[in-house]
């Protein structure tokens, strides 16, 4: 019991999650067919990218672009490439993940360069950077991935709908880099060619089955194929004979809290009178109340418990992916930036949320107006 307090107290969002799952069980009580309603097809799939994922990091695959940043002469440059590497790298490895690889970096590479002064807000930019790249494709984040399992919609129409924002969103972000470094956009870094091991020959074979086992889940998503089923059976036995000790490190915090997030939808949307009372919320107000939702719950869980009562998923869909840009909640992504910030610097977890939300709100103000005109005169 001390090692599931434990647990609880240093993931909120599980214990919100868990929270809402318990108390949505006197709403509607537990039965064969509250099991059935939960969508075990987007589990099974988080599952499977979570873990190859998980092998990506573990084997470095992404070396050569960190061998790059080390090679960039000016600040500005170098700000630029981190903060697009994470824009465009989100879309296919998800935000979150791209997070954990470029934030680290940033960090040591602007330590070298004695300029931690730029830490923090490029911090906040790439977090910006990760939501709003990831909203291109169905599988940056996990409620593209949810609701793109769900709407039935097209992988390319979903991408046509979602890039006016995306590519605001890039614009965007030029100006904001160029704008932290405006006082000297030449400024030299001094570093030398940092080297990043990436394991050589010897990891080459578990690199190769790890980038087929990725093309296998994003096959899997896109096709939309019933055999889901199949591709986790795959994947299960690939990773167990490749290398087991990434079953280990697959991030089972956040399956656990999707899985307490579809128990508490199911339930909901199963009890009359409160489905009758989110749909009335909810239908017609999709952009505003997932934006306001995420920022108690974040924008994932927001996904899988407005979606039931969505009359305009195009619009549930900006709201949430703008939804990070907000608050430190907001977004899943955003407390892994801040966590692995203040690993780094311990005494400064107001300071990042000080500048993180200045930032953040800074870009949501350009942005937010134009999410929600496009969501209103267009459907996805």
């Amino acid at each position: 019991m001390k090692k599931i307090a434990a647990i609880l107290k240093k993931e909120p969002m599980l214990t919100v999650s868990v929270a809402a799952a318990a108390a949505s069980l006197f709403l509607t009580p537990p039965s064969a067919a509250l099991l059935k309603e939960i969508d075990w097809r987007t589990l099974g799939t988080l599952f499977m990218m979570l873990t190859v994922l998980e092998g990506f990091k573990q084997e470095n695959i992404f070396a050569p672009v960190l061998r790059l940043a080390g090679r960039i002469g000016t600040l500005s440059g170098l700000g630029l490439f981190l903060v697009f590497s994470v824009f465009f790298s989100s879309m296919f490895v998800t935000n979150d993940v791209s997070l954990i690889i470029f934030v680290p970096l940033t960090i040591l590479l602007f330590r070298a360069a004695d300029r931690e002064r730029f830490i923090l807000p490029l911090l906040a930019m790439e977090n910006i950077a990760a939501v709003r790249g990831s909203l291109l494709t169905p599988f940056g984040s996990p409620q593209n991935l949810f609701i793109f399992g769900r709407s039935g919609v097209s992988p390319w129409r979903f991408m046509v709908y979602m890039f006016p924002i995306w590519i605001l969103s890039g614009a965007l972000l030029v100006g904001f880099v160029l704008f932290l470094f405006r006082k000297n956009l030449k400024e030299k870094t001094a570093l030398g060619r940092e080297t990043f091991d990436d394991g050589g020959d010897e990891s080459k074979g578990r690199k190769v089955l790890l980038l087929c086992l990725f093309a296998l889940v994003i096959g899997v998503i896109v096709s939309r194929t019933p055999y889901w089923y199949v591709a986790v059976g795959i994947v299960l036995v690939a990773v167990l004979i490749g290398d087991r000790r990434l079953l280990l490190k697959t991030d089972y915090v956040l399956l656990l809290t999707f899985l307490c997030f579809f128990v508490f939808s199911s339930s909901v949307a199963a009890n009359e009178h409160t489905a009758a009372f989110l749909q009335k919320v909810v239908a017609g107000r999709e952009y505003l109340v997932s934006i306001l939702i995420s920022q108690v719950i974040s924008n994932v869980p927001a996904a899988i418990v407005l979606y039931p009562f969505s009359q305009n998923t195009g619009a549930l869909l900006y709201g949430l992916d703008s939804a990070g840009l907000c608050t430190l909640i907001g977004s899943l992504a955003s407390v892994i930036n801040y966590r692995i910030y203040v690993r780094e610097y311990p005494k400064n977890g107001m300071k990042f949320i000080k500048v993180f939300t200045l930032v953040s709100l800074a870009f949501f103000a350009f942005v937010v107006l134009p999410g929600y005109f496009i969501s209103k005169v267009t459907a996805l």
